[in-house]
């Protein structure tokens, strides 16, 4: 619990981010009625934690038109059609980009593509609040984003909560021991370890080493950031990754599904726990 007591808001880049973010809350917050109603009758996406649990390292393939790290990747990427791509180059997942400032993101594309996939979705952005929680199960995702570093400690196993309340499964995103406890004490199933600082966008893929092997048996674990090819995907498994999450090298592939195939078929070597 002491560790629970250091945290600050987020500054940086991440902090800007999450600032921003707080124009769109207000937004949907004047919508929450209709975004309830809408979140009852949509048809809940398959399971994320199925398709991450297999005998090889899963790839959730994102569609990322561009990054605050690395600007422009793809503009004019078309979110279902390399959705589909990558479905076929045997991603278990696909992740996308909603959040549009940064990312050039869009709800549509979310709706688009989990209309043409038949794998989990997962809806990656900035979730500070219930109303977007409600907002992703409205469009179909099968889960989205919590990153911790951006949650003050008690509102973390709130919006857990939250998401099981409204059947989407939440990835809590980590990148230090302190904010992996939390993750663990939140009670979430999936952890995903960035090796980029958010705040300064710094990578360190040892960040991922270290933290893995923390993470019972029992909970997925995702490496993200910094995979680029097999042998990043092999460096994560050896740490006992169960998924990793890629996005700037798939979604700058000019043969995205290939891209995929490539990383794809990385026997997963079991956590202890």
């Amino acid at each position: 619990m002491q560790a629970f007591s250091r945290w600050n808001p987020p500054g940086g880049v991440l902090g800007t981010i999450v600032a921003q973010t707080a124009v769109r809350v207000d937004s949907l917050e004047r919508e929450r009625s209709a975004l309830e109603v809408r979140a009852r009758e949509s048809t809940p996406g398959p399971p994320l934690m199925d398709a991450l649990r297999g005998s090889n390292v899963a790839v959730i393939a994102e569609v990322k038109r561009r990054s605050p790290s690395k600007g422009v990747i793809a503009d004019r990427i078309s979110a279902p059609a390399q959705a589909a791509a990558y479905e076929r180059g045997g991603a278990a997942a696909i992740s996308v980009l909603t959040e549009p400032l940064h990312f050039d993101g869009a709800t549509a594309d979310l709706e688009d593509v989990r209309s043409r996939v038949s794998i989990p979705v997962l809806k990656k952005d900035f979730h500070v609040e219930a109303v977007q929680v409600i907002e992703a199960r409205a469009l179909g995702a099968s889960a989205l984003l919590l990153i911790a570093r951006a949650i003050a400690p008690d509102r973390l196993p709130e919006l857990v909560a939250v998401a099981a309340a409204w059947d989407i499964e939440p990835l809590v995103e980590v990148r230090d021991e302190a904010e992996l406890e939390r993750a663990l004490a939140s009670g979430a199933r999936i952890i995903g370890i960035n090796n980029r600082d958010l705040e300064t966008l710094r990578i360190d893929p040892a960040t991922a080493e270290r933290l893995i092997p923390l993470i019972p048996g029992d909970r997925i674990a995702v490496a993200e950031s910094g995979v680029a090819s097999r042998d990043d995907v092999r460096r994560f498994a050896d740490a006992g990754a169960d998924a990793v999450l890629v996005g700037s090298a798939v979604s700058a592939a000019t043969e995205p599904e290939a891209a995929v195939r490539a990383l794809t078929g990385v026997p997963r070597t079991a956590r202890a726990g």
